[in-house]
């Protein structure tokens, strides 16, 4: 997948797509339904599927003090959306210039001029456009008369009937029910950030740790989770996504300050230090808590381990 991240970076031969539109943070499966009835009438086009989207979130721009809420980081969208066929992502920047630019002119200059898009697929409820006055009709109208396609896709729902949606899935992982989250994601929540250098007491224990920050993305409930994990840069040899176990908190044992996620992977010895890691939170073990010293703890992880090892079946 080739990835275009300004206007000014468009060229001849990235013209000519379908593109799906919107943040699709997470790509869950409302998400997914708009990227795959683009690709349906990419395919029907014989044209390139693309998705526009925009970095940072612009719900960072408008609250930059806000909580972390992201469900993924600009890396963690792209790996998805590659994985999904996408072959063109458009990674517009998000600025103050952006945020005024009139829904008019996002059709007229952006869409149809700068990257010359033959069709655009929105969801039921993409708002764009200063002030948010552009509507998925508003865009259709226009596109027809700007001689490009526009479909509006209607809203998938849950088997209860509600609509998937990015607030239902952070609630679920606030409350620690990432198999919740992952019935919504269509699979499971995942972390991707670099691998940053610990202080190694994991190795003096026995169980090696892979640290990883959580930066702009929402913070799950604290506690220990089984996992899965795999090299995002494809090195190592790893063959794939691995098991193993993770704590995520700010390791009162060891008067840690920060929230600090700590995987530790099954029968592997390799050194991840500065490379890109996707951990996969597959199920709630136990809440984080704080032991009375290093031997308690030590015989919990053990503990925590053998749990993981039974839910991942490995």
């Amino acid at each position: 997948m080739e990835i275009v991240r300004a206007l000014d970076a468009v060229e001849p031969r990235h013209r000519g797509a379908v593109a799906a539109i919107g943040n699709f943070d997470g790509v869950h499966l409302g998400h997914r339904a708009v990227i795959g009835e683009a690709a349906r009438i990419a395919g029907d086009l014989h044209a390139p599927l693309a998705v526009l989207t925009f970095e940072p979130h612009p719900r960072m721009f408008f609250q930059p003090d806000a909580a972390p809420f992201r469900l993924s980081t600009s890396e963690g969208r792209a790996s998805k959306l590659e994985e999904l066929g996408v072959d063109l992502l458009f990674e517009l920047p998000f600025d103050d210039a952006f945020a005024h630019v009139t829904a008019e002119s996002f059709v007229d200059d952006v869409l149809h001029d700068a990257l010359g898009l033959r069709h655009v697929v929105v969801g039921y409820d993409f708002n764009f456009g200063h002030r948010r006055r552009g509507t998925p009709d508003m865009l259709i109208e226009r596109a027809g008369h700007l001689g490009f396609g526009a479909t509006k896709v209607a809203a998938v729902h849950e088997s209860d009937g509600a609509v998937y949606s990015s607030s239902r899935i952070r609630q679920c992982l606030t409350e620690g029910d990432p198999r919740g989250a992952a019935s919504l994601l269509g699979a499971p929540w995942e972390i991707d950030a670099t691998v940053e250098e610990g202080d190694r007491r994991g190795r003096t224990i026995g169980f090696p740790t892979a640290n990883l920050r959580l930066g702009d993305l929402i913070c799950p409930r604290l506690g220990v989770y089984a996992v899965r994990a795999a090299l995002a840069d494809g090195e190592g040899g790893t063959g794939g996504w691995m098991a193993g176990v993770a704590n995520l908190g700010v390791r009162p044992t060891v008067n840690d300050r920060g929230v600090l996620l700590e995987v530790h992977l099954f029968d592997r010895s390799i050194d991840l230090y500065g490379h890109r890691l996707r951990v996969r939170l597959v199920d709630f073990i136990r809440p984080e808590r704080k032991f009375g010293g290093l031997d308690e703890l030590k015989a919990q992880i053990a503990a925590d381990a053998a749990r993981a090892r039974e839910i991942l079946g490995t």
